[in-house]
């Protein structure tokens, strides 16, 4: 089975699981186009889904990422990108993935970003 992303005005409204023969036959008459997409894509890499590793075949990493609905399409670059976590973010157009502008912290700690001031700020850990 194969997943489509039916896109109006460059935004997702539907995502379904179907075979492409599917629509030879659908009757769809809401506005907008269906384009084949990748539920283990991420970033531009197609993962394997038994291993969560990248797939030896990167020909079925379709479009850079799997869509939801309120994603969006760019069709010059032919890749679905999800809306903008935060304001400061940067949409990288290497992976169509959002990317703070300040890294976080590489340790074993959990962070959460900060918009107001543009850091990544320690979750503080429940204490029993």
């Amino acid at each position: 089975m194969s997943h489509f992303a039916k896109v109006n005005e460059n935004r997702v409204v539907n995502v379904l699981v179907a075979e492409e023969e599917f629509f030879d036959t659908y009757v769809d008459d809401s506005p907008g186009y269906w384009i084949q997409c990748s539920y283990n894509t991420s970033g531009g890499v197609h993962y394997d889904n038994e291993t969560q590793e990248p797939s030896a075949d990167q020909s079925k990493a379709l479009r850079y990422n799997f869509p939801g609905i309120g994603s969006y399409y760019d069709q010059d670059s032919d890749a679905f990108y999800s809306p903008s976590p935060y304001n400061s973010w940067v949409l990288n157009t290497n992976t169509y993935l959002w990317e703070a502008p300040v890294a976080m912290p590489q340790d074993d700690n959990n962070y959460s970003w900060d918009e107001e001031a543009s850091s990544w700020q320690l979750d503080n850990k429940e204490e029993n």
